[in-house]
This record gives C-alpha cells, sequence and structure tokens, in this order.
C-alpha cells in the first residue's frame, strides 16, 4: 500500500478501510474498498462521496485482464460516476513479462483517453480517464498518475 510516498505490506483488503495518502504533497483522502469479488459489491455504497477513482490493475496477471475490462467498464457506466476522473494503474510493470501501456489499453478497451497533459482545456469534451504504469514496490509511475487525477479534482 502507499502512504506517504512509501510502499507498505499490505494484505489484500478483506473490509474497506479509509487513510490519508500524500504524493509530492498532494494529499489524497483515500478509501481501499479491495477488489475481489465480495468487495466490489460495496463500490456502490460510495460512489456519492467520490471525486476520483483509481483503478488498480496486475499488469503481470493478464488471466484477469477480462474480469478487471469487466469491472472498470461498469464503473464507467455508472450514471452517478459520469463526471468522476479515472486513473488506471497498470501495477507491476519490475516483472520482466508484465504487460506494455498498449497491451493494457487495449486488453481494456481504453484506445482513446484524455492524455498525459499539463494543462487542463475545458474545451475538451472527453471524460477524465487515463492510464499510467507503474511499480509500487519500486516506486516508479504512481505520482505521475496522482499528479494527473489531482489536476481534476
Amino acid at each position: 500500500m502507499l502512504k506517504e510516498n512509501r510502499v507498505q505490506v499490505h494484505e489484500p483488503t478483506l473490509h474497506p478501510n479509509q487513510d490519508e495518502l500524500i504524493v509530492n504533497n498532494i494529499r489524497f483522502k483515500t478509501f481501499d474498498l479491495g477488489g475481489h469479488e465480495t468487495a466490489r459489491r460495496l463500490w456502490q455504497d460510495y460512489f456519492a462521496t467520490v471525486d476520483g477513482i483509481v483503478f488498480l490493475v496486475d499488469a503481470f496477471d493478464r488471466d484477469r485482464f477480462p474480469e478487471a475490462k469487466e469491472e472498470l467498464d461498469q464503473l464507467l457506466n455508472q450514471e452517478e460516476l459520469a463526471s468522476v476522473p479515472v486513473l488506471v494503474l497498470g501495477n507491476k510493470i519490475d516483472m520482466t513479462s508484465a504487460a506494455s501501456e498498449d497491451e493494457l489499453r487495449g486488453s481494456l478497451g481504453l484506445f482513446e483517453t484524455y492524455g498525459k497533459v499539463d494543462k487542463l482545456d475545458e474545451a475538451y469534451n472527453m471524460r477524465p480517464i487515463e492510464v499510467y504504469m507503474c511499480s509500487v514496490v519500486k516506486k516508479m509511475g504512481y505520482a505521475d498518475g496522482f499528479r494527473w487525477l489531482a489536476k481534476f479534482l
């Protein structure tokens, strides 16, 4: 788990928990809801209070890409979340056979995304969604993703 720019050993989430995450001096109030099937049933309970979504995908576990796509599609089709920015983090890029960003985008059906832009364009009529590749363990990539997400909050 990320906390204060440090990686901490984290067991799979059994119950939702709330924490504060600081990445590059940006403070995020986070809800770790877990990704296992039982935990996903609770996601909807948090929709009303969400300002942004971080959807973490194991880029090393290709067998679960279809499941990740299905869950992401369900989130993206929720009316309550229509204007909520979504950061997709492809994790475990430190593993030699992890998926590339292009492969992950293709597997998730994310062919057109907002773009990794420095400035927001109010005229750009697209839902804020972007893919960043990272290694939480090696402390790579996730800070760029969180900086991107912070622009929309």
